[in-house]
């Protein structure tokens, strides 16, 4: 079975309350999950000392006029920062500046996110963050990984996180969820074990990103991200228990979350136009969620969101989605205060042209029937169901 079908077939099942920690799983599979514990055991005792917990970075980041975005962020160790010297280091930390910046407006972060969190904890988090800040403009979450190790049945982790994403589209707060990243970069894991880590991540990836965009929240993906660098340069990108990221990690992660956190806000003035066609220069598509939930978990930093095909937000196969590739150097929107970086809006661009447009047109290694559609080849489209929350961005306050 393919990773597109086994994405929907998990989401299916998260959406209809199946699954359980021992369902779905083949002799194999549970064989596979066995061993990976025990792998898992084994890397621990060559990774350095665990941390005591992760910076505390609630509180105001960025100044200037107006009331603060309120951003909220929920998950694991990575979105609490465990690995990060200090509270400006961390995913919400960098992405809070960043939207300050962009914005000219202060951004309140809440972050309820536990070192060690399941998806099943998504929910408590959640409420502990409205009781803080009732309705949120947006709202980050990292989650799966620990649902891969702890061996939690992979419809029952994402029905906890698409309960989690309609929760907040229900408030009209904008979700983007980073999904789970790929064990198979984690060093201390030996072969054969990191590649069976890699797939069980993998498919982690692929369900959420369906779940989650059937949900009404857009999905990037985290993948191997940081792999390449890290093994390149170790030292740098892990923190010291060789495990967890460093400053620097974590600042690569914020690179890829930050564009489409801009996108969700409405305030960054290079989002694509509302009905626009992708740019297959850069690899970008439009097809059946399923199928663009298996391209983006092999492709880091690639963003899924729900579109629509002539009016219609579903085809034969499914919910229609984008898959985007966004630029890293965003503009503010002419009435928004432009941050003085140093750089100006040419240079900007010449390195976008330079870097960004790069790209290979999406599905042409897949069979026809799982391949991103052409224009000619798009199907007939079924009647749309109800439409989600009126976005809470920050031009509605």
């Amino acid at each position: 079975m393919g990773r597109a079908r086994r994405a929907r077939r998990i989401a299916a099942t998260a959406a209809y309350g199946g699954g359980g920690v021992a369902a779905g799983l083949t002799a194999l599979g549970a064989l596979g999950y066995g061993l990976l514990k025990v792998e898992a055991q084994m890397a621990r005792r060559i990774v350095g000392q665990p941390f005591e917990g992760a910076p505390d970075d609630n509180g105001t980041y960025g100044s200037g006029a107006g009331e603060p975005v309120e951003l909220v962020v929920l998950g694991d160790s990575s979105a609490a920062g465990m690995g990060a010297d200090n509270r400006y280091q961390t995913v919400g930390a960098i992405i809070a500046n960043g939207v300050s910046a962009l914005t000219g407006r202060p951004v309140r972060l809440t972050n309820t996110a536990v070192v060690g969190a399941e998806s099943s904890a998504l929910e408590l988090q959640l409420a502990n963050a409205l009781d803080q800040v009732a309705r949120p403009h947006v709202a980050v979450i990292m989650v799966g990984a620990n649902d891969v190790t702890h061996r939690i049945d992979k419809a029952v982790a994402v029905r906890h996180l698409e309960q989690t994403v309609r929760r907040l589209r229900a408030l009209g707060t904008e979700v983007v969820v980073g999904t789970c990243p790929d064990l198979g970069t984690i060093q201390p894991i030996p072969q054969p074990l990191r590649l069976l880590g890699r797939r069980f991540s993998r498919d982690m990836a692929a369900a959420q990103t369906v779940a989650v965009v059937e949900a009404g929240g857009r999905t990037v993906s985290l993948g191997d991200l940081l792999g390449p660098e890290f093994a390149e340069r170790p030292a740098e990108m892990f923190s010291k228990d060789r495990f967890h990221p460093s400053p620097a990690g974590y600042a690569r992660a914020a690179a890829v979350l930050m564009p489409s956190v801009y996108a969700a806000l409405g305030v960054w003035e290079g989002a694509p136009a509302e009905g626009a066609a992708p740019d297959t220069r850069r690899g970008e598509g439009v097809g059946p969620v399923a199928v663009a939930a298996k391209v983006a978990v092999s492709d880091p930093g690639t963003e899924v969101s729900a579109t629509q095909i002539g009016g219609q937000t579903r085809g034969p196969r499914g919910r229609w989605a984008m898959l985007l590739r966004r630029p890293r150097n965003p503009e503010a929107r002419e009435d928004q205060p432009p941050a003085d970086d140093g750089d100006d809006r040419d240079a900007r661009v010449e390195r976008v042209e330079r870097d960004g447009v790069e790209g290979v047109e999406r599905g042409a290694d897949l069979p026809v029937e799982e391949r991103l559609p052409t224009d000619g080849e798009r199907g007939e489209t079924k009647p749309t169901p109800t439409e989600p929350a009126t976005r809470h961005t920050i031009d509605t306050d």
